[in-house]
């Protein structure tokens, strides 16, 4: 770890290849165009994706920072890349779903680091206040080093039933880190019905948050498990990378690439392999919808960017 609190033995992930297609009416009343929500500033002046890259900024070390964004956003994510100091981008062909998103950044970082550790942080959460959040993601890097063959995710108490989120139900106690319990996951809820979250709610769920950490060699294991015919895939594209051949051969093999939800299809499948560590005192909220948005900012006292009549 450097003077500045980062660390420099493992990299990250930041996903910002979604389209955001929930709140994009709103996007559209709003600004007039369609503009991807991690682009958006609903509040203050950093967009959801610069807030993500800040916080990454914290934990590792920013030339070990991958980011994925969909080649259409390019000009929408220009403004947040713009320094060639800023990590490393990858452009994404096309949307093939969460697990190709997340396999095309660990793809480029284990052809430049086969051992390497990875913090995988998605760009469209509100997590307030952020010091706590740091800690926590601190906490899930040094788990991913003492602990190698196990995908760790950082989950959150939920404070009401939510539908629309997943769910971990915790299992057997691994260990204590930094103050906050690790535990082994049972089994994982994907997007419950209502009354299904009215059911586990307050029984000891946690929402689960997607923010990950482990050895990439790990998260490899687990997909040849779950989409062997994705990963065939990327074992190709890992081979190219650095190459004058990477663009060409990265456009072949989307066009062969698979829709597989990295939830669904795998979390789901291996839950023996994965740990969670709750985060605690963290308002954490998935943006996917503008009710959310306001219902987030109006418990912190504050008022979105956007006019609530372009809610309607």
């Amino acid at each position: 770890m450097n003077s500045s609190g980062t660390r420099r033995d493992v990299w990250s992930l930041v996903l910002a290849g979604g389209n955001g297609e929930r709140l994009g009416p709103l996007v559209q009343r709003w600004l007039g165009r369609h503009k991807p929500k991690q682009y958006c500033t609903f509040i203050g002046s950093r967009s959801m994706l610069q807030h993500t890259l800040d916080r990454s900024d914290r934990i590792v070390a920013v030339e070990r920072r991958v980011t994925i964004i969909a080649r259409d956003h390019a000009e929408d994510a220009r403004p947040h890349l713009l320094s060639s100091t800023l990590g490393q981008v990858v452009l994404q062909p096309a949307n093939r779903e969460t697990a190709a998103g997340i396999f095309l950044g660990l793809a480029h970082i284990r052809a430049q680091d086969p051992n390497a550790r990875v913090m995988i942080f998605p760009s469209d959460h509100f997590i307030y206040p952020e010091e706590q959040f740091v800690q926590a993601a601190r906490t899930l890097a040094r788990a991913a080093q003492h602990m190698k063959h196990w995908i760790f995710l950082l989950g959150v108490a939920p404070d009401r039933p939510e539908p629309e989120y997943g769910y971990i139900q915790p299992g057997p106690h691994l260990a204590w880190l930094d103050g906050l319990r690790m535990r082994a996951v049972k089994s994982f809820l994907e997007k419950p019905s209502l009354e299904q979250s009215k059911a586990v709610h307050g029984s000891g769920v946690l929402w689960n948050t997607m923010v990950m950490g482990g050895r990439v060699d790990t998260f490899w294991r687990l997909g040849w498990r779950c989409f062997p015919e994705m990963m065939a895939l990327f074992e190709v594209y890992g081979e190219s990378v650095g190459s004058a051949q990477e663009c060409s051969v990265l456009e072949h093999v989307y066009k062969l690439m698979p829709t597989r939800n990295f939830s669904t299809h795998l979390l789901q499948q291996v839950p023996a392999h994965i740990a969670v560590l709750e985060m605690r005192d963290v308002l954490w909220s998935d943006w996917g919808s503008a009710e959310r948005i306001v219902e987030t900012l109006r418990q912190l006292g504050k008022e979105p960017s956007f006019s609530l009549s372009q809610t309607a």
